[in-house]
């Protein structure tokens, strides 16, 4: 896993990774026909560590065990 970047605003991915983001496109990013791979990586990645740093977001939304399905029926 790479380290969160420690850029004043921490969900701005530093360049480097944006790149490296940019040169392994997924399966579905290159059957769609990226126009600008780059803006694509930078858009994923800032969306990533925001949702990372945002914990509180993510927190809640865990199921308890009587939000499951029953297995009997």
């Amino acid at each position: 896993m790479k380290p969160t970047p420690s850029d004043p605003d921490q969900s701005t991915p530093p360049p480097n990774l944006v790149a490296e983001r940019a040169d392994e496109l997924t399966a579905e990013e290159r059957a769609a026909g990226v126009d600008d791979p780059g803006a694509l990586a930078e858009a994923v990645l800032t969306e990533s560590e925001e949702r990372t740093l945002d914990r509180t977001g993510t927190a809640g939304e865990r199921r308890k065990s009587q939000d499951t399905v029953d297995p009997r029926g």
